[in-house]
């Protein structure tokens, strides 16, 4: 492995030596200072510039919206209590799985193993 591996990794744990920092010098800060609430809505901010990005501009803009929606997405998993390694967990549980696999699956844990849509929630 090489250490571009565990830049998320990295990152996850420069956002939490920063929160609690001061506002003032450090835009991390800052973001948990406001709250979840405004850390939620830059992450939907990103992904949907990331998203624009992908339909209409060049690889090198989805490169770089790529990289702000992990940013973001790193300071939501810390406001949440969230670890970079409980996700991996989470995607490796699902590695060799299909998606229709799964699904089935869900919906036999929700007590909907039926062929109808599903319940709206």
């Amino acid at each position: 492995m090489t250490d571009r591996d565990f830049i998320l990794e990295r990152l996850y744990d420069v956002i939490g030596d920063r929160r609690g920092g001061d506002p003032a010098v450090s835009m991390t800060a800052r973001l948990f200072e406001r709250g979840r609430g405004k850390i939620c809505q830059k992450f939907g901010e990103e992904a949907v510039e990331t998203i624009v990005a992908a339909l209409s501009e060049t690889p090198e803009r989805v490169i770089s919206e790529s990289a702000d929606l992990f940013y973001y997405l790193l300071i939501l998993w810390a406001e949440t209590e969230v670890r970079p390694e409980d996700v991996w967990a989470e995607l490796e549980s699902r590695e060799g799985i299909s998606g229709v696999e799964r699904r089935l699956a869900k919906k036999a844990d929700d007590g909907n193993a039926g062929d109808g849509p599903e319940p709206r929630k």
